[in-house]
């Protein structure tokens, strides 16, 4: 990693030198735009609007346009008068409850890295966040930006994240929950019950970006066959969606029954091969399918013999029933040639 700000944490009148890393990273795979006629590169050219000619990139400032339309130049000589906290230092401003802090203010997080032959003091701030509990509130100037951020411990290490200032977050208020029942206490349990089923200790890497893998196999296959294309697949048909749930006591249950069903997959799979920490669970194969097909079949095979049965016995007691009427209409046709 390479160092993107080096400075100090002034903790009262304790200095403490640190370096500042980028602690999170992207890894969406990026494309380019192309013209889709020859796969040429497109390129963006900066015009002005006035004289209609290229502008390189250093000959640019920043204007600002007022909702009235005034438009204000700046250039970089204008923002660096602007008063900004100092650029190489990072002052503590106060020391809160680590829950006070709503996660949506997160923004950026950084890794502090101690930037001394004696790191003793980076130690020891550490160490006592750690044991107060508390989250340190700083100002932190990158780029020629003040931020608010938390100052906190990762793994006995410092970490800084900035904040949103309160006035960046959205108020919000929804028309479609004004009048809205509140739940009813069978609902609740049930939703409880559900919660308390699905719920287990948080392991990250138990997830995965699928759509990155798969993004990524689709590209590796284009590459290895050459033609720089991807090989058009039939869609299979979306599945039918479920008609709205009016009875959101009858969803629950089917929820519950669903989960039920899951968590015995897991721990036959946990049984059979052990709890491993640092594998993703999976959920053991089940026989339900080759179970309900051979059930399915030997009741069809039942119905069948069922069916064959009563067919065969109405052919039967029909034969029978026209034997009795021929030996009747014989009997009385003998009859009625004696009497003449």
């Amino acid at each position: 990693m390479r160092a993107i700000w080096k400075g100090s944490i002034a903790f009262g009148l304790v200095n403490v030198p640190v370096k500042v890393y980028t602690a999170t990273e992207d890894h969406d795979i990026r494309f380019h735009q192309v013209h889709a006629a020859d796969g040429g590169r497109i390129k963006y050219d900066r015009v002005c609007t006035v004289c209609g000619k290229s502008v390189q990139y250093a000959d640019i400032d920043k204007a600002y346009e007022s909702p009235e339309g005034d438009k204000v130049v700046l250039t970089d000589e204008d923002f660096a008068k602007l008063p900004v906290a100092e650029k190489h230092e990072i002052p503590v401003l106060q020391f809160v409850p680590s829950e006070q802090i709503d996660p949506i203010l997160f923004d950026r997080s950084y890794y502090l890295e101690p930037d001394s032959n004696t790191p003793k003091a980076y130690v020891l701030l550490a160490t006592t966040l750690e044991q107060v509990d508390r989250t340190a509130l700083v100002h932190f100037t990158l780029r020629q930006k003040t931020r608010l951020a938390a100052l906190r411990v990762r793994d006995g290490v410092l970490v800084l994240q900035t904040l949103l200032w309160p006035d960046e977050v959205r108020a919000v208020d929804f028309e479609s929950l004004d009048g809205v029942a509140e739940p009813r206490p069978q609902e609740i349990k049930m939703a409880e019950t559900l919660v308390e089923s699905m719920s287990d200790e948080f392991d990250p890497d138990l997830y995965t970006d699928e759509y990155q893998i798969e993004l990524k196999r689709v590209l590796d296959e284009a590459i290895a066959s050459g033609s720089g294309t991807i090989a058009r697949h039939e869609e299979a048909a979306p599945a039918a969606m479920d008609a709205e749930v009016v009875d959101l006591v009858a969803a629950l249950q089917r929820s519950l029954e669903a989960s039920g069903r899951r968590a015995a997959g897991e721990d036959g799979a946990k049984s059979a091969t052990g709890a491993k920490k640092a594998e993703p669970k999976k959920t053991a194969p089940k026989k339900d399918g080759k179970a309900t097909a051979a059930k399915s079949t030997a009741t069809t095979s039942t119905a069948a013999k069922s069916t064959a049965a009563k067919a065969t016995k109405s052919t039967k007691a029909t034969a029978k029933s026209a034997a009795k009427s021929t030996a009747k209409k014989a009997t009385g046709r003998s009859s009625a040639r004696k009497g003449a």
